[in-house]
């Protein structure tokens, strides 16, 4: 099986001829290329330009320059995550949910439907989120209420 390497270059200049050919002769390919401009005052946003989601425990910060954990999604996640751990059924993970107040983002309650789609999200956001100081609580205190003493 091949394993790849990745790299980003994140361009503050121009990219010059030199530089993909010093990339090329260490083996690396281009595979990918992101364009931007800044629009003329005159030239509107073509629609769909930004219509890529935000992910479901992210907002947008509030000086719009990077995304940042939305506290209520993320315990959403947290919770959704946790009861995947001990094996609860979809159905015992939306109960558990909607009896918390938890919604979706669209302000609808969670389906099993709801909560099956959000297991990409959960892989993503999975190593973070088990490496965390509040996942290790969580592991503890299921720990502990598990042990017979």
């Amino acid at each position: 099986m091949a394993y790849f390497e990745r790299m980003r270059d994140v361009v503050s200049e121009t990219y010059t001829p030199e530089l993909i050919q010093q990339r090329r002769a260490a083996g690396w390919q281009i595979v990918s290329i992101e364009w931007r401009r800044e629009l003329p005052d005159t030239e509107a946003p073509q629609e769909g330009c930004f219509a890529e989601e935000i992910p479901f425990g992210l907002r947008v910060s509030e000086d719009c320059r990077r995304l940042e954990v939305e506290p209520r999604e993320h315990q959403a996640l947290m919770l959704m995550m946790e009861l995947l751990v001990q094996d609860f059924s979809y159905s015992s993970i939306v109960s558990d949910l909607n009896e918390k107040g938890f919604r979706q983002r669209d302000g609808r309650p969670w389906s099993r439907v709801a909560v099956f789609n959000m297991m990409p999200r959960l892989i993503e956001v999975g190593p973070r989120m088990f490496s965390s100081e509040e996942w290790e609580k969580r592991r503890l205190r299921l720990i502990q209420t598990r042990s017979p003493d």
